[in-house]
């Protein structure tokens, strides 16, 4: 009877043996060469606290204090087993979960418990990964392009401002000095007579400057005219450019076409090609030689932007101008001003004498006395001056904060991915109702078999969570409305919109999660970035 038990403990020795763990078991791949014994056949705990035989590694017995010296066993608490996965993703799983009997789903090989307990899985998982995968990289492949674009377009629209704002603080200069120039003039029409203002304007130089408006008036109307029609003419020429088949041999069309475009200095369109780009290059503007103006000629933007300026001036301001002028002493000319001969003493008695003359000649009738001119037209020149100028200040302002949120990480983005669909709508029918989500603005929940429609918020924020930084992904991936209209003996109903990466910008599901509380999922391609690595092979996010 002993014999045999020898016999049977003699064949259970070597099994023992090669059921040992692997010393490598459950290392991370940054951490295998770490794991090599020492020349005296010993190991140092990673935290380098102890040394140990090579022997005690990954014996199911806790040597270090850091854990590591067990890395494929749960001997240790508090430490993480890695699984390989050869064919799919490694993976971590706590060491709690190791030899418990149990199949992880994050190791799909296995390796978390003995051999042959659980099977291993990774070549079909992985696969079946990697195949979402590729259709997810491909439909951030081309989000990634047309979030390219819209950084494009934020750019442009930068840029697009900015001359805006220029070209405003330009106009609310000049604006000022008009506004100026109109509040002397009012103050001076005030102590001139009604009488003494219609003679002026019986003057030849009033009724020229009447004339001259109304023929700039006249003239304005006929080239807009012109440019209309020649604008619809263009268009007929371009569309028989693009659409004309060479190979038919009309002269007539082929000379109307070589004509538009020698006007037009456009290339021909055999040497382009009828693609995209040949279409963008017939709507592009034509390059035009500068034309050498005589002094004092206007240009055309002068001619488009402060010609109305000219037509819409006061004459009757103009002419009180004039009048000034010319009745003004020459400078150092103290001939006609009788207060400068008489000593300084002297001048407040004159000042005196000279106004009682007047009053007393007036009173006798002798002087007609001054009565104060209708003046409402200047004062009202002076008053849409000083409103226009307010106007341009307001303008200026609200367009220089346009150009400060286009790449604001609280508002469009850091890039400026979002400035492209601020305010733009998408719906989604789902039966009953249509949900419209005007993005930064509103999002709204319409009947489709009439009755009232409902404010579901109005947007308050992005992701407003402690966790998430502004500019990161997660950031973006959030939007929230709030105060829409107010629920039937309820709250004022809120939404939140979930956005993910996607080709199109869409709704994708509406939930009521409780009563007046939305949550709303869809995709836009703002949230795709570029995929990592494809910079290498030339793809570039910016323009």
């Amino acid at each position: 009877m002993i014999p045999w038990v020898l016999l049977v403990l003699s064949s259970y020795v070597p099994l023992l043996a090669t059921a040992e763990t692997p010393k490598t078991l459950g290392v991370s791949p940054d951490l295998i060469s770490k794991y090599s014994p020492s020349k005296s056949n010993t190991w140092k705990c990673l935290d380098g606290s102890k040394e140990i035989p090579w022997s005690a590694v990954n014996d199911d017995f806790c040597d270090c204090t850091d854990g590591s010296d067990e890395p494929g066993t749960g001997a240790c608490p508090n430490t993480q087993f890695y699984c390989q996965n050869a064919g799919h993703i490694g993976a971590f799983i706590p060491s709690s979960r190791v030899h418990d009997g149990l199949c992880e789903t994050d190791c799909c090989d296995g390796s978390d418990e003995k051999p042959g307990v659980c099977p291993n899985n990774c070549k079909e998982i992985g696969e079946a990964y990697q195949k979402k995968r590729n259709a997810e990289l491909k439909i951030q492949r081309a989000g990634a392009k047309v979030r390219s674009s819209y950084i494009a377009f934020a750019h442009q629209e930068k840029k697009r401002l900015q001359a805006e704002v220029d070209k405003l603080e330009e106009q609310i200069k000049e604006k000022e000095k008009e506004v100026d120039r109109l509040h002397d003039i009012a103050e001076r029409a005030e102590s001139l007579s009604q009488e003494a203002l219609e003679h002026k304007k019986k003057s030849p130089l009033y009724q020229a400057m009447i004339n001259q408006q109304n023929a700039l008036k006249s003239l304005k109307r006929e080239y807009e005219k012109h440019l209309e029609r020649e604008k619809s003419l263009g268009d007929i020429l371009d569309t028989l450019r693009t659409g004309y088949n060479p190979n038919y041999q009309d002269m007539a069309v082929l000379e109307a076409v070589r004509g538009w475009e020698e006007l037009a200095k456009l290339p021909h369109i055999n040497d382009v090609g009828k693609d995209n780009e040949a279409a963008d290059n017939a709507n592009e503007e034509p390059l035009e030689e500068e034309e050498v103006l005589e002094e004092g000629m206007w240009t055309a933007d002068q001619l488009k932007y402060q010609l109305d300026a000219v037509i819409n001036a006061d004459p009757v301001s103009l002419l009180l101008e004039h009048e000034e002028h010319i009745q003004a002493p020459q400078e150092g000319s103290i001939l006609f001003d009788v207060t400068a001969y008489l000593p300084d003493s002297v001048i407040p008695a004159y000042e005196d004498f000279k106004d009682s003359i007047v009053s007393l000649l007036s009173k006798i009738g002798i002087i007609r006395g001054q009565t104060q001119a209708d003046s409402s037209r200047a004062q009202q020149a002076y008053h849409d001056a000083e409103h226009d100028l307010e106007h341009m200040k307001r303008e200026k302002e609200e367009k220089a904060n346009e150009v400060k949120e286009i790449f604001n990480v609280h508002g469009f983005g850091a890039k400026g991915e979002w400035k492209k669909l601020d305010g733009s709508c998408f719906e989604k029918d789902t039966g009953d109702y249509t949900y419209e989500v005007c993005m930064f603005k509103e999002i709204k929940q319409k009947p489709n078999n009439g009755g009232q429609t409902f404010s579901l918020g109005k947007f308050e924020s992005w992701n407003p969570s402690s966790d998430v930084k502004p500019g990161e992904p997660a950031y973006y991936q959030k939007q929230v409305y709030k105060h829409g209209t107010r629920c039937w003996n309820g709250p004022e109903r809120n939404t939140v919109l979930l956005l993910t990466c996607g080709e199109e910008n869409e709704i994708l599901t509406v939930q009521e999660l409780e009563k007046c509380e939305y949550q709303f999922t869809g995709t836009s391609p703002a949230l795709c970035l570029p995929v990592e690595g494809d910079s290498k092979k030339g793809t570039r996010e910016e323009l």
